[in-house]
């Protein structure tokens, strides 16, 4: 088992516990570290691998494991492309966010969020499980043609209403509240959440390597696979559902209360709203579910369990 699925048993078993690891990791002066610096960070956390199955007091070990999980890929062991280690997600989705709530013209909403997740889908295929081999066709084409149609197929929908409400010329207030206040969030959740699942669908195709707890692999389970996939787009349709939805809220009560005396500053303070939610979401939305994933010996395909008696096996999730 790797040295990061080892800490986050270890250190991350409850919520509250992953919640603080993630909102230390998620620090984006970590993307500040060289390569040198990450490569000395790993052979640190090598000399003190014995410690890694114990809560670590050393505050040195600490910050090196930090340096770790924000930067190494825990089943390749290879340092992640800087644009996409979890401290640069929430810098660059923060503006794409920004830019695709104000969209009121449905070619710039479909641009917008064409960009958006195609930087999403990036970022889910550096951060998934790393185990996944295909037999007959390259792995890394299979990804490629279901993230672009993923992407592609996910802005049009995004873009659909604002379409459809300037096509027809729709100018009710009911329809305006539904289509530019109401369906923006469970539409960009549910989008979400559906490039996760079709760019990481080789992990349930072909399976995803599971261990037992001294980190033995004892098979590839397609049930793993199943699980971490869905936790993970279930986390993504929250953290950017949440992101779209709670900020209209709030500036509805902002508004209706007339906090903001001057219209103009209305939005400045829409953008602090949404980075708030956003800075607020982001390490909820990664500590929902373990990042060493565990399933039980019933949940597993029974031709992986004749080669151990154990109870209870654990995964790498992704992101």
């Amino acid at each position: 088992m790797d040295a990061n699925l080892r800490y986050w048993r270890a250190e991350g078993q409850s919520f509250f516990q992953r919640f603080l690891l993630w909102a230390d990791a998620l620090d984006p002066l970590l993307l500040l570290k060289s390569s040198n610096e990450i490569r000395r960070t790993k052979l640190l956390i090598q000399v003190n691998e014995k410690t890694q199955n114990e809560p670590i007091q050393n505050n040195q070990t600490k910050q090196a494991f930090l340096l770790s999980l924000s930067s190494v890929h825990p089943d390749t062991d290879k340092i992640i492309p800087v644009l996409f280690r979890p401290p640069a997600f929430m810098p660059i989705t923060l503006p794409l966010v920004i830019v695709s709530s104000v969209q009121r013209q449905a070619k710039h909403s479909f641009f917008c969020q064409f960009v958006f997740h195609t930087y999403t889908t990036a970022f889910t295929l550096a951060n998934g499980n790393g185990t996944p081999k295909a037999e007959e066709y390259s792995l890394h084409q299979k990804q490629l043609f279901l993230g672009l149609g993923a992407i592609s197929y996910s802005a049009c929908v995004g873009a659909l209403p604002l379409a459809f409400v300037n096509r027809y010329t729709l100018k009710s207030s009911l329809m305006q509240l539904v289509v530019k206040k109401l369906l923006p969030a469970p539409l960009l959740g549910l989008m979400s959440a559906f490039t996760v699942v079709m760019v990481r669908s080789p992990e349930f195709d072909n399976g995803i390597e599971v261990m037992d707890r001294n980190g033995k692999v004892i098979g590839v389970s397609k049930k793993a696979g199943e699980k971490a996939v869905m936790e993970t787009a279930l986390s993504r349709a929250v953290l950017f559902g949440t992101t779209f939805f709670l900020p209209e809220v709030l500036m509805y009560f902002v508004q209706r209360a007339r906090f903001v005396k001057n219209p103009r500053a209305l939005g400045p303070v829409r953008m602090f709203v949404i980075m708030s939610v956003l800075a607020g979401m982001l390490p909820v939305s990664f500590s929902m579910f373990p990042q060493c994933g565990e399933i039980k010996r019933a949940d597993l395909e029974p031709e992986i369990l004749t080669s151990t008696e154990e109870t209870e096996f654990f995964y790498n999730r992704g992101i």
